[in-house]
């Protein structure tokens, strides 16, 4: 069970945020099309709720997940909620009305200050506490060189209060945190209750170094939500059958407990120390609050043994305590 309104430190700032925070990617047609009215009342239902972290990003409808952002934050007290954006992509002047994109990147130093410039203009406010640099899978040279470079400038004027890179893998998040001076890291995907890849070789390096993390996509883009749907999904794709059976064993070790395997997913991030926030999507209200729901409902410590016990998580994963 976790008190999501309990506040945990960005790495050596003095950022704190939720347990639990907004990720607005489904509100940038991720998936499918979410209406503005309905897009804004999510967010505002969030913040009603206690949520103070968001989490957004230039590419996540091409902006228009940024401005729908906006358009609550802006009207809250700036000291209200901590954002966090990034950088990376290439994104029209005008957000479109339905799924488009490129993927055109630039992560050099003036393509990122351009594109910051550009996420301040859509959000309505003159700084953010948090910049990631943006899938640089292919990118490392030239992220290290522009992207870096151009966010600890903006971090040393005092515009962003940390620095970080967001990626769905997370070897070269571990990458950039020995080259970099970075406060933070979004893990998308890969360290979760069904994939935990990060635990070898960023986690321990998170750790030793103070960078947080911040862990997305804790439901494997819906696998954990529902392995037994018609089309499970896993990292944005068809799962494969190795996925659905681990998920599908997880969630027979729930059934035994009485415990959804979605709230086993939403809680096992965060018994990790390096785990600061989990962050999810939401399309409503409803979401918003079953989110809650999961990291509020009571696990036995027996579970988690069990799981570790059939092999479905490994012996050295930390794992919530009573």
């Amino acid at each position: 069970m976790v008190d999501f309104r309990k506040s945990r430190t960005v790495g050596r700032t003095s950022i704190t945020v939720n347990q639990l925070g907004l990720g607005t990617g489904s509100l940038g047609f991720l998936y499918e099309a979410v209406s503005t009215e309905e897009a804004l009342g999510a967010i505002q239902h969030a913040f009603d709720k206690g949520v103070r972290f968001f989490d957004t990003a230039a590419l996540y409808g091409e902006g228009l997940a940024e401005q729908r952002l906006g358009q609550v934050l802006s009207r809250l007290p700036r000291e209200a909620f901590t954002v966090a954006t990034k950088a990376g992509y290439v994104i029209p002047e005008t957000p479109p009305e339905t799924i488009k994109g490129t993927g055109e990147r630039d992560y050099s130093y003036d393509g990122i200050m351009r594109s910051f410039e550009a996420s301040l203009k859509r959000l309505g406010l003159s700084s953010v506490d948090i910049l990631h640099i943006h899938d640089a899978d292919d990118h490392f040279a030239e992220a290290m060189e522009g992207a870096y470079r151009a966010a600890d400038e903006l971090r040393s004027q005092g515009v962003i209060r940390a620095v970080g890179a967001g990626m769905n893998q997370s070897a070269m998040l571990a990458r950039f945190a020995q080259e970099g001076d970075f406060d933070c890291f979004l893990l998308a995907g890969r360290y979760t209750l069904l994939d935990q890849s990060g635990l070898q070789d960023l986690m321990p390096i998170a750790e030793r170094k103070g960078i947080s993390i911040f862990a997305g996509g804790p439901l494997n883009s819906g696998i954990l939500a529902d392995p037994y749907s018609s089309r499970p999904m896993f990292n944005y794709e068809p799962a494969s059958q190795e996925w659905v059976d681990k998920a599908r064993g997880l969630d027979r070790v729930c059934q035994r407990y009485n415990v959804p395997l979605k709230a086993a997913a939403m809680q096992f991030p965060l018994a990790h120390p390096a785990v600061v926030s989990v962050l999810t999507g939401a399309r409503s209200g409803a979401e918003i609050t079953d989110n809650i729901n999961m990291l509020e409902f009571p696990i036995p410590p027996d579970l988690w043994k069990e799981m570790k016990h059939e092999g479905l998580l490994p012996e050295e994963a930390p794992v919530p305590a009573e």
